[in-house]
């Protein structure tokens, strides 16, 4: 009872540091509430639930662009005649992005197409936004007590500036749909054109992740939380990109089952795909092996130097952690999620105190991030899946080495 109080206290401290931050944003508001709206399940209802709700007055609070400034953009970044590669195009934005917003409309050819606008001036005052991220450490430390949180915001920084340039989003996309081109879970949008601040990508229907979470059946949670699970641990041996902004607003769960997912503006490169070392470790630390599991973490950086640590101490750690590889299926649900936050954030308990002597290196960094968030989501859903089956197909070291001879 007593370290659940505290890590209540802990949460409700966080989160009123957060509205307060959100509040003073401005043009990245909305791209970090969409990057942190993945933690609000570990976050206790009465505390989320109002969170929920600041995110939706900041998604709404975006006023969208006139047309006149729309049809401005579109000039300048497809030329003069621009209107002759649209047979139709609506003004009237059907949704707003973290830095634009998107219009329907119909290609020269006949496709239906979403056309993403960069608002006027959303670089520099993202830019300028990012000096605000520090003042978020105590909503990750929730998450990880032990983390150095210099590097990882430094690493937010550099991901999100990437963000501005559509071109190089593009070029993401364009990977992940050559990677998944006619797959049976995955849909990815084909790129139609693109220039620095507009992208025009095949337009995608099907219900939205958020109205899943809200108001979807069992059967469809659970075929979303695989498909998202499917997504995580395939994407970086099929595309050699991780798809790292994982929040509801970027997942659609069409008609045929398949999950379509947008915005490839985060990725990371990891072109030898997913570190061996992640899934090597965690079959250790299934198994039981607490010496391997520590040295395979101190040979990683996750340890530093040869300090003294409990081996058997790092596997009860970790083992919580796993319990979704574990089963032959697991159900992620918001109270699985808040006693393992519970179970970290309390000063006293021994997960607490080990997290501290424990390191995160940068090359994990971002893989790390898009963990976390891939997990909130899927608390989110509350969805029930064979997991350990989707690790053992995809995540390099996990599956049991083939016995030798």
């Amino acid at each position: 009872m007593a370290s659940e109080v505290i890590s209540a206290e802990v949460q409700q401290r966080t989160a009123e540091h957060l509205f307060r931050v959100l509040g003073q944003l401005k043009g990245g508001a909305m791209k970090f509430g969409q990057a942190l709206s993945v933690f609000e399940a570990a976050l206790p209802e009465d505390i989320a639930a109002p969170y929920r709700a600041a995110l939706t007055r900041l998604q709404e609070a975006a006023p969208p662009l006139p047309a006149a400034s729309v049809h401005k953009v579109l000039a300048e970044q497809l030329g003069p005649r621009w209107r002759q590669r649209f047979r139709e195009l609506d003004d009237k934005p059907a949704a707003a992005a973290s830095i634009g917003q998107v219009h329907r409309g119909v290609w020269r050819d006949g496709r239906d197409v979403a056309v993403k606008i960069q608002y006027p001036g959303a670089g520099p005052a993202l830019l300028a936004d990012l000096n605000q991220l520090g003042r978020l450490a105590q909503l990750f430390r929730i998450i990880q007590p032990g983390l150095d949180i210099k590097p990882l915001l430094a690493e937010i920084r550099a991901r999100v500036s990437e963000e501005l340039d559509y071109e190089l989003e593009a070029s993401a996309q364009k990977a992940f749909a050559k990677a998944y081109a006619d797959d049976d879970e995955i849909m990815v949008p084909r790129v139609v054109a693109a220039t620095p601040q507009v992208l025009v990508s095949e337009w995608v229907d099907g219900t939205p992740l958020s109205t899943v979470i809200a108001s979807g059946s069992a059967p469809q949670r659970d075929l979303a939380g695989l498909r998202l699970a499917s997504l995580h641990f395939s994407a970086p041996t099929r595309a050699g990109l991780l798809h790292a902004d994982p929040h509801p607003g970027n997942f659609r769960l069409l008609d045929d089952g398949r999950l379509g997912v947008l915005d490839f503006g985060a990725v990371a490169r990891l072109p030898g795909g997913h570190p061996e070392p992640i899934g090597r470790v965690a079959r250790l630390a299934i198994a039981g092996r607490a010496q391997e599991v520590l040295d395979g973490l101190r040979a990683e950086g996750f340890v530093r130097g040869d300090g003294d640590i409990d081996a058997q101490a790092v596997l009860e750690f970790l083992h919580p952690m796993l319990q979704p590889l574990i089963a032959d299926e697991f159900q992620f649900t918001r109270a699985w999620l808040r006693a393992e936050a519970a179970r970290l954030a309390d000063p006293r308990s021994p997960a607490h105190q080990l997290g501290r002597q424990l390191n995160l290196p940068p090359s994990y960094m971002l893989i790390h991030r898009v963990t976390l968030g891939s997990i909130g989501v899927l608390c989110q859903l509350e969805a029930r899946a064979p997991y350990r089956s989707v690790a053992e197909r995809w995540l390099p070291g996990f599956a049991e080495p083939a016995p030798v001879g």
